[in-house]
């Protein structure tokens, strides 16, 4: 049989939950961060390739 203290041991110590959350949030923010960026470059150039541009005089 399991004891309390047993299990309490198994879980991991209660001054982790701290530093999982602030990992997590910190995951999050460069995740946001990456997707900013991806929306930025996408705005700027939504169709990426070489551009042609020509340019002719027209005579009457």
């Amino acid at each position: 049989m399991i004891t309390h203290v047993e299990r309490r041991s198994r879980r991991g110590a209660p001054r982790s939950r701290p530093l999982l959350w602030l990992v997590g949030l910190a995951l999050a923010a460069v995740l946001f961060g990456a997707g900013v960026a991806v929306g930025e470059a996408l705005h700027d150039n939504p169709t990426p390739g070489i551009t042609h541009t020509s340019v002719r005089t027209i005579h009457p």
